[in-house]
């Protein structure tokens, strides 16, 4: 009998084939996942929509497949890259401008489109928490300016969330480039015009001297006449990612981080990286995979991973980074989003501690062929009388000291409800692993700020070096030390919580800490489970190494403990494929499925040391020779 089709099914195809006939490219591939939006040539990304389809979450869908439809049909990569500036903050500039320019030529043509638009919009400035900035330092001039020439092109105020964010730069920008901004919208629909007005307000702006060289217009027409731009595209987002918001974080993931679909994995990988086994070409750091036969070549080329500087990453307790009435009051949030699936995740729960329980306690050996009689297995010598009887044997289990460790993506991608599961399901297993003997550490990892915070300010006071590696400060979490029990420790778990904590994430760094930590504790057994819903991405680092930089240094580090370290590693991944990265990985569809995921996964580890014990005990019992008691001996 065939299934019903999902009611999601002929929204996904309805929005797919609108896509590609609003971009003009019918080969355009459209994917529907979790993971954070993302368009990378003719492959786009987009948020699942959820089974019901509120009209709300429909309009937000909605609004960012138009936003990548309308930057591939008014968008040209050749042009881009002839008039980008050189400079980091003027490129993020330029490119939301230019992002800005492509929505608002939809918006101003068809009224749905805008309502789309803003719809969207409106939901990515309240996830980025612009409706609480306080202060220039918190507001990103490329958004800021983005949502000015919005309402510039179109008539249309900024959102109520980005109310704030525009507030802090408007009287600044308007002072000195007031005038440059008038006059986007008369050259609007002619993208070289419009490049070159918003070099001129990068010049207002202060940024001239990340401009580069002016381009000459014969050159340019020159090049305009020179095949199509798709390669001069792939070229220009394999370094830089492009997004409708201007910001290049998200792009950046999806051609690191693939989708769903595994045909899209196989295409995605090092598009811009032909060499691949076995290659002579030079390529610059960053570009190529890691691979272990790499490392004699690796010598001769700079580091593959460098930190551009470590002053200001930090390690901190969760209490030091709220007071405790506000830790309370976000404990109490998480209470009671805990009551909705306290049923569900507390059967699991208990499940993997009878299952913990009863191997530490005892364990049978059955169908053996002395020992204690098998009343349960009587019936089949009274069926069959020439059957043998069946004996068992109990032994006591050694189980050995163990210490799970659990590393929490806290990325901004994981806001809302993923945030919320997983705070819940490390708070049931840490009160149920400890209740068995399991010592249990919950750490979390994100970043300081967004687009780099003081380290890339120090960057920009030396004189932007080349290729300075990581740049932005690390912020590393610790809800709860393996020592300390889970009632001390259960108030910390509400920070997770707390608005304006999740931001950006660089996986491979923390996965070192909380390996690290683990190597000195004293258990004779540690675990590391990791739960992220992306690959890394930071805006700041991938926007001045190569795009493959933070995922080519996890895979590095992953190769490194599964091979070498006898922490045994294992992931999940929510809504993200984990499965390329680590050997022992599950990925779920749904946060709500995480409990279950997280307790089977550990039930697997713990049942796996039992079995290889009872192996270990059966193969010691006789020599190779040695021949085996009948039945009648036994009996």
């Amino acid at each position: 009998m065939k299934s019903k089709e999902s009611p999601v099914e002929p929204f996904k195809r309805a929005l797919s084939m609108t896509m590609r006939t609003i971009a003009e490219q019918p080969e355009l591939n459209v994917s529907f996942g979790t993971e954070a939006p993302g368009l990378r040539g003719l492959r786009a990304r987009l948020p699942m929509p959820s089974r019901n389809l509120p009209p709300d979450e429909v309009a937000q869908v909605r609004g960012v497949s138009d936003a990548y439809a309308l930057r591939l049909a008014h968008h040209d990569e050749k042009v881009n890259a002839n008039l980008q500036p050189e400079g980091g903050n003027a490129l993020a500039v330029f490119d939301a401008i230019e992002q800005a320019r492509c929505e608002a030529i939809g918006a101003t043509q068809m009224s749905g489109m805008a309502k789309n638009l803003a719809a969207a919009l409106e939901q990515r400035c309240a996830a980025r928490g612009y409706d609480r900035i306080t202060s220039r330092d918190e507001a990103p001039l490329s958004e800021a300016i983005a949502m000015m020439v919005r309402e510039k092109l179109t008539g249309e105020a900024p959102p109520p969330s980005a109310q704030k964010l525009v507030e802090q730069w408007r009287p600044w920008i308007e002072e000195k480039a007031g005038s440059d901004l008038e006059r986007l919208q008369d050259v609007m629909e002619d993208q070289t015009a419009f490049a070159r007005a918003t070099r001129d307000i990068l010049v207002d702006l202060d940024m001239g001297d990340e401009l580069g060289e002016a381009p000459d217009q014969s050159s340019e027409d020159a090049e305009d006449q020179e095949g199509d731009s798709e390669d001069s595209s792939e070229q220009s987002q394999s370094g830089e990612a492009e997004q409708p918001d201007g910001s290049s974080a998200e792009q950046v993931e999806y051609a690191e981080g693939e989708g769903e679909e595994g045909e899209e994995q196989t295409v995605e990988v090092e598009a811009d990286d032909a060499p691949m086994d076995g290659d002579t070409d030079e390529t610059s750091d960053g570009n190529q995979p890691w691979r272990p036969n790499q490392q004699g070549d690796d010598r001769n080329r700079q580091p593959s991973y460098k930190i551009f500087t470590p002053q200001f990453d930090e390690v901190i307790s969760a209490e030091d980074l709220c007071d405790i009435e506000e830790l309370s009051r976000l404990r109490q949030y998480l209470d009671q989003q805990l009551q909705q699936m306290q049923g569900v995740v507390s059967r699991l729960a208990n499940k993997l501690q009878r299952r913990l329980l009863a191997q530490q306690n005892r364990t049978w050996e059955f169908d053996l062929e002395e020992g204690i009689l098998d009343a349960a297995r009587l019936t089949r010598a009274v069926v069959d009388p020439t059957l043998p009887l069946a004996y068992k044997v109990e032994h006591d289990m050694d189980f050995r000291d163990t210490v799970v460790t659990l590393l929490l993506d806290n990325s901004g991608s994981m806001r809302g409800r993923p945030i919320t599961v997983a705070a819940m399901c490390a708070d049931i297993l840490a009160r149920t692993l400890e209740r068995c003997s399991v010592k249990v550490e919950i750490l979390g990892f994100t970043t300081r700020a967004w687009k780099g915070g003081q380290s890339r300010e120090r960057w920009l006071a030396e004189g932007k070096p080349a290729q300075p590696g990581r740049l932005n400060d690390l912020r590393h979490i610790i809800y709860k030390a393996a020592d300390s029990p889970w009632r001390r420790a259960r108030r910390n778990l509400g920070l997770m919580m707390r608005e304006g904590l999740l931001k950006e994430n660089i996986d491979g760094e923390a996965l070192i800490w909380a390996h690290n930590r683990l190597l000195g504790r004293p258990e004779q057994r540690r675990i590391l489970m990791v739960i992220s819903d992306g690959a890394p991405v930071d805006d700041s680092t991938l926007s001045v190494n190569a795009g493959n930089y933070l995922e080519k240094h996890l895979r590095s580090v992953i190769e490194e403990i599964e091979t070498r370290s006898p922490v045994e590693l294992i992931a999940i991944g929510i809504g993200h494929d984990v499965t390329r990265y680590y050997r022992r990985a599950v990925t779920i569809v749904d946060a709500e499925q995480l409990g279950g995921a997280m307790t089977e996964k550990l039930a697997e580890l713990f049942e796996d040391e039992t079995s290889k014990k009872r192996s270990q005990r059966r193969g010691g019992k006789l020599s190779a020779g040695e021949p085996r008691r009948g039945a009648g001996a036994a009996r």
